[in-house]
């Protein structure tokens, strides 16, 4: 440490802190920071640096105007000098890191530096949904429920105790009474166990479920091949069938998935060739009625002049249309991953008429 900012003399020209150590400065910040009201987020900061900065602040008595200018100036100085400040340790960059690199890589690299797998465990808890945390106290002690509820705020804690069972919510908030005395790390330890449970979930290789993998792939398959692949799935398992037929979306699915008012948007995304080209080919069968809902819900003009591109371009090759058709299909799905448009759920009709 260096001498006492007690036996400091007022200063009478610049550079009044230059003989003080780095540990007075940073206690002189923080100190004038606190005076400002500014929130110090000390936890932060590891247990031997707060240990040294309480003991430096606790050594120091007086600093003058001067000094604190001075100091105050070297500080907004190497603020205003930094492009760019990385995180502390391998537990900081897992952090930073986290759902950008694979999660194969991020454990094996935990294991590697023995950094346990949350830096606090307590926040993940309080972003947990209440469903997946009732059944989890349900099965826990009432001590250890009555820890949880002491770590959420009053409004999270009330929510969730009204989610439990009346006997079970009397007898743990009664044990809050009994966990006064429980030790930090002992919170830790509880917290890191209840962090483990949420994560205690098969990894899968794959990021959706079966269904929607085989849905898209089949989204983009041609028509016949698509057919053949749905009839052989439900011969040998009708509801996974079902489920895949839910999940898939093309051209047929248009007017009973897209509300008649994003048509405009689409229309403007895909090039008009392509769309006419579509649109040509969608007159037979059980398409023509897609066709004429695209038309019908697209400005009057825009449409006479793509319904007489299509009297001009006349018998559309099925190969043709069907690759312009994916290519709608496809604008409409970035249109829905831009948040653009929202395409109706399958079942949205069905629920109408329930409730009707």
């Amino acid at each position: 440490m260096g001498a006492p900012l007690a036996r400091i003399e007022p200063p009478a020209r610049h550079g009044a802190a230059a003989h003080l150590t780095r540990a007075q400065k940073a206690a002189i910040i923080v100190r004038y920071l606190l005076n400002e009201g500014t929130d110090v987020p000390l936890t932060d900061l590891p247990d031997g640096l707060q240990a040294r900065l309480t003991t430096q602040m606790g050594s120091m008595r007086y600093v003058d105007r001067g000094t604190l200018a001075d100091v105050v100036a070297e500080f907004a100085q190497e603020l205003e000098g930094m492009g760019l400040t990385f995180p502390r340790g391998m537990a900081g960059a897992l952090s930073a890191l986290d759902g950008r690199i694979s999660p194969q890589t991020a454990m094996r690299l935990r294991k590697e530096a023995g950094v346990r797998q949350y830096g606090d465990p307590w926040d993940l808890i309080r972003k947990t949904g209440t469903d997946l945390l009732v059944p989890i106290l349900e099965g826990e002690s009432e001590e250890v429920a009555a820890v949880v509820l002491s770590k959420l705020d009053v409004e999270r804690a009330a929510d969730l105790l009204g989610h439990l069972p009346g006997p079970l919510a009397r007898r743990i908030t009664y044990a809050i009474s009994r966990v006064g005395g429980v030790s930090p790390k002992a919170v830790d330890r509880i917290g890191l166990a209840l962090a483990a449970q949420l994560h205690d979930v098969p990894e899968s290789a794959f990021a959706e479920g079966a269904v929607e993998r085989v849905g898209a792939i089949l989204n983009y398959s041609a028509s016949a091949t698509r057919d053949t692949v749905l009839e052989g799935l439900e011969e040998t398992d009708q509801d996974f069938a079902a489920l895949v037929r839910r999940a898939i979306f093309t051209f047929v699915h248009i007017p009973e998935r897209v509300v008649p008012t994003d048509i405009p948007r689409l229309v403007r995304e895909v090039d008009q060739p392509v769309l006419v080209t579509a649109l040509a080919g969608a007159q037979a069968d059980d398409l023509a009625p897609v066709a004429e809902f695209i038309l019908s819900n697209m400005g009057k003009r825009m449409a006479e002049a793509i319904r007489e591109e299509m009297q001009e371009t006349g018998r559309v090759r099925p190969r043709d249309g069907e690759a312009a058709m994916t290519e709608v299909v496809n604008a409409i799905r970035r249109l829905e991953a831009a948040g653009e448009i929202t395409l109706r759920r399958p079942d949205d009709d069905e629920e109408e008429d329930a409730q009707g």
